[in-house]
């Protein structure tokens, strides 16, 4: 009987058979249900060793960023905040033997005005350097300026940031403080010799009351940038009041 193929045979001497081994033994190569890696593999015998689990290897984390200079941020901020002040100095100045008024209107205020012009005025130093005749030009400068336009208006960038944050925190508290010899950017220099103070006064009543009867634009604050008609007349009662305050009167 011929020999299956693959199979041993035996081949004996006088027509016998004898084993015959093949040549060659090819590795077992398992199918692929047998297969560790197969979910439907047969499972290993009994005592059979393991098959090596193949170790997934992970990049090394990278070394996080640096952090940023904390003294560089800080010398930074410092330079920027320097810069705004010293910007802003002018909105920042508070006169000592200040009276610290107040006045939610132009009337409130005119009305301070006008008692301490019946009054013997007096300046309250060291609030202001200036004559009561001085004063009441220089308000009566920034009223009509509203409503012509001031004559050199800071930078928009001024305006719309340093500027326009001032006139909130003036507004929140509900008045101003500034340097009270600082006269308005462009506008004529005011007389120190001047004391005819009944023109002064003069002036002041017709700037307001051109302010009271105006229907048309505003012209933006040289500081503050543009402001509502009830935003400039909280501005110039605050203006009025920072300016008065520095002065008193005997009765």
């Amino acid at each position: 009987m011929a020999g299956c193929v693959g199979c041993p045979t035996l081949v004996m001497a006088g027509g016998g058979t004898r084993q015959t081994l093949p040549g060659t033994i090819n590795a077992f190569t398992p199918p692929p249900v047998m297969r560790a890696d197969n979910p439907m593999a047969v499972p290993p015998p009994s005592g059979a060793p393991k098959a090596a689990t193949p170790t997934a290897t992970h990049p090394s984390p990278s070394a996080p960023p640096a952090a940023p200079d904390r003294r560089a941020f800080l010398a930074i901020g410092t330079g920027v905040a320097l810069a705004a002040a010293g910007a802003a100095g002018y909105f920042l100045h508070q006169p000592d033997n200040d009276r610290q008024l107040v006045f939610a209107t132009l009337h409130d205020a005119m009305r301070e005005a006008e008692r301490l012009n019946a009054a013997s005025v007096h300046a309250l130093e060291p609030a202001t350097a200036w004559t009561w005749a001085q004063t009441l030009v220089h308000c009566a400068q920034s009223i009509e300026y509203s409503l012509q336009g001031f004559p050199l208006p800071k930078s928009a960038l001024f305006q719309n940031t340093l500027g326009a944050a001032a006139f909130k925190v003036f507004a929140l508290r509900g008045r101003m403080s500034h340097n009270l010899a600082e006269p308005i950017p462009g506008a004529p220099a005011l007389d120190a010799q001047a004391t005819d103070t009944s023109a002064a006064m003069a002036r002041l009543r017709q700037a307001v009351q051109d302010f009271a009867i105006h229907t048309g634009a505003l012209q933006p604050h040289f500081a503050y940038g543009a402001l509502s008609q009830s935003q400039y007349e909280q501005a110039h009662a605050m203006h009025l009041a920072n300016h008065l305050s520095a002065f008193d009167g005997r009765g």
